[in-house]
């Protein structure tokens, strides 16, 4: 996983600075979602590797209705260098670069149950003053946690399931 993310970043760094320099960083990022989750399709993932697949074939398959041919030519770039496989990668990296730009934190919190918008409000006022930045918050939802919640920040992970308090206890008692 390191290797796919070592060979994306100069790939995510130079659509970052293409679609920053045209004022299309929105849409190089949906355009970009959409050419990954394609590229994610286990019947698509297997053509991408075909080397009768054309750089014109695969780039067409790829691109989102309307792209702009800016991104298009990217498409080709990684088409020509074998890189296409890499698509989530370069995707994930590039909203790293973009949020990290807009001084915005993305963080997601798993919880036990569903929880109400008045909670992942709260919740993401209570990041937004640890960050000191703006927090997108993705909700996702975890029976197997038993309770409580997992929010994972990138770099931070804050784990107040109970699910991990058991796993602590646990490696606290057989220590």
């Amino acid at each position: 996983m390191s290797q796919a993310l070592t060979l994306a970043r100069p790939y995510a760094r130079a659509a970052y600075s293409v679609a920053r320099d045209e004022g299309r960083v929105d849409a190089w990022s949906q355009a970009l979602g959409f050419a990954a989750q394609v590229a994610a399709d286990p019947r698509v993932a297997g053509l991408l590797l075909n080397p009768e697949l054309a750089r014109e074939q695969a780039v067409a398959l790829l691109s989102p209705q309307g792209a702009e041919a800016s991104f298009t030519r990217f498409l080709g770039l990684l088409a020509d260098a074998g890189r296409l496989p890499l698509l989530a990668e370069v995707t994930g990296l590039y909203e790293q670069l973009r949020a990290d730009d807009q001084h915005v934190v993305r963080a997601t919190v798993t919880s036990a149950a569903e929880l109400s918008s008045q909670e992942l409000d709260t919740l993401r006022d209570a990041l937004k003053r640890r960050f000191g930045r703006e927090v997108e918050l993705d909700a996702a939802v975890d029976a197997s946690l038993i309770g409580g919640a997992v929010i994972d920040a990138g770099e931070v992970v804050i784990d107040g399931s109970l699910k991990g308090k058991l796993a602590r206890l646990r490696t606290a008692l057989a220590g």
